[in-house]
């Protein structure tokens, strides 16, 4: 049965919902009214009967008169008990229709009430006749006929109460009936209204599927759950249709970067195979020519191949498994070694103070070596980079380069961007948009300037302190106060 409902439409779900939330609201209050009325009629009838009394005059008119004629006269006159039947019950078991249009079987109760005599005495019974149900209630107290005690049965039927409380029952359940009817069509019909926005919702989501266009938007109205809804999947498919953008252009500059090597690369070996199959051999110092540009070219596309990889990581904060506490002093140390193996012609000097940083390694040692990379690559032969690392966690690279103009600082983070006097020096435009990512998921931030008296100088700083925090590996293996590299 659960396994249907949920199978149900959510619209159909709902209104079955409504339906029955107001079925057991209207079932409670129907109860609850015919409780009521039932103890409030039962209370009355019961009151109405103890309020019939014997007059004082009618014992001597029973020891009068006697029971032995059909209705013995004025007895009822004495009584005056308007609907209630009444009757006289002798010890015997025998008794003597007073009034009412029926006669009510004498029950033992009734014969020990009459046999018993003495003070007044009164008990309140039901008795069933025919069918009809009664309440009976008799009275004793020094009545005798024909030299026998005897008692007064006052009777009403309890028809007086179920009847009402029977037509009550069959109006309430109509009512219900209805109620219920009338709660299922108004929950359709707010189903109907409430789930507009979601069908909407659905409609736009189901043709994105269909036609792949994130520049489709749903309308936003008012601020209620729906309308947050609705803007989180604007906001969704806008930050999806910017990333299929982005994806779309590194894509595009990714092969327009690689067609460049490849092409020279192609055009090398197909040189050096010319030249075997034909059997002329090449000049010496121009096979050397040859073969190194097929390898600088081959470490060209190497070096693209892995920016690219790197780039194609999330840009969300790594995983927190990855980030460990590492010295920024060393790293900064171990880039400077690599680079200074590669530029050998540049003098690298650095200064590096202890400051501790929680990043990713790996990450954040290429992204020092991308900076260092850059700098270098813009030195002339015979010129120095100055490397410090002050103790405020400030890491700046200096060079004494051509600098970078203005109007240009403000592109150089951006993917395959290179400046128009670099573009024939090799490298991929990747570099800086890597160290910019690295930094800013480490909770950082880069930027470049021009240096005073002429160069181009980075500032990387990294949130950290000084000293390793207490527990962390850095802090077992324990550090000296500051070095040079």
């Amino acid at each position: 049965m659960i396994s249907r409902f949920g199978r149900l439409p959510l619209r159909s779900r709902l209104a079955l919902l409504t339906a029955a939330a107001m079925a057991v609201a209207i079932a409670v209050a129907a109860i609850s009214c015919w409780l009521i009325t039932r103890d409030q009629l039962m209370r009355e009838f019961d009151r109405s009967l103890m309020q019939a009394e014997v007059p004082s005059t009618l014992p001597e008119v029973i020891r009068t008169v006697g029971c032995e004629e059909e209705r013995p006269p004025g007895l009822a006159d004495e009584l005056n008990t308007d609907r209630t039947t009444a009757q006289i019950v002798l010890a015997d078991g025998s008794a003597c229709w007073l009034q009412g249009e029926h006669t009510i079987p004498v029950t033992e109760t009734d014969r020990a009430i009459a046999a018993r005599g003495g003070p007044r005495t009164e008990v309140v019974h039901d008795v069933t006749s025919d069918g009809t149900e009664w309440r009976v209630r008799t009275i004793s107290g020094g009545l005798t006929v024909n030299r026998q005690p005897a008692a007064i049965s006052l009777a009403r039927p309890l028809s007086e109460v179920t009847d009402p409380l029977g037509t009550l029952a069959l109006v309430l359940t109509l009512v219900a009936g209805g109620g219920v009817l009338g709660a299922g069509a108004i929950g359709l019909g707010v189903a109907r209204a409430g789930l507009r926005p979601v069908e909407r919702l659905t409609h736009t989501v189901e043709h994105i599927a269909r036609t792949e266009d994130l520049a489709v938007e749903i309308p936003v109205e008012g601020d209620d759950e729906i309308a947050r809804l609705s803007r989180s999947f604007n906001a969704m498919t806008a930050a999806l249709a910017t990333s299929q953008e982005r994806q779309q252009q590194l894509i595009a500059d990714a092969g327009h970067e690689l067609r460049t090597p490849l092409t020279s690369l192609r055009t090398n070996i197909e040189l050096l195979a010319r030249s075997e199959e034909s059997g002329r051999e090449l000049p010496p110092g121009q096979r050397r020519e040859l073969l190194e540009s097929v390898t600088a070219q081959m470490t060209e596309l190497a070096a693209l191949i892995g920016d690219l990889q790197e780039l194609s990581r999330p840009d969300a904060a790594p995983d927190k498994a990855q980030l460990e506490v590492v010295a920024l002093d060393e790293i900064a140390g171990r880039a400077v070694r690599r680079v200074r193996l590669r530029a050998p012609e540049v003098r690298i000097d650095a200064e590096l103070a202890p400051w501790f940083v929680r990043a990713e390694p790996a990450a954040l040692e290429r992204a020092v070596v991308n900076l260092l990379d850059n700098a270098v690559k813009f030195s002339p032969a015979g010129s120095r980079v100055e490397v410090r690392l002050g103790r405020d966690g400030l890491l700046r690279v200096r060079d004494h380069g051509p600098g970078i103009p203005e109007a240009e600082l403000p592109h150089v983070f951006e993917r395959f961007w290179r400046s128009p006097s670099a573009r024939s020096r090799p490298g991929s435009g990747l570099g800086l948009s890597i160290v910019a990512r690295t930094v800013q998921q480490a909770g950082g931030t880069v930027e470049l300037r021009r240096a005073g008296g002429g160069g181009t100088e980075a500032l990387l700083r990294l949130p950290g302190a000084p000293e390793p925090p207490p527990g962390s590996l850095a802090a077992i293996r324990g550090r000296g106060p500051g070095r040079s590299a």
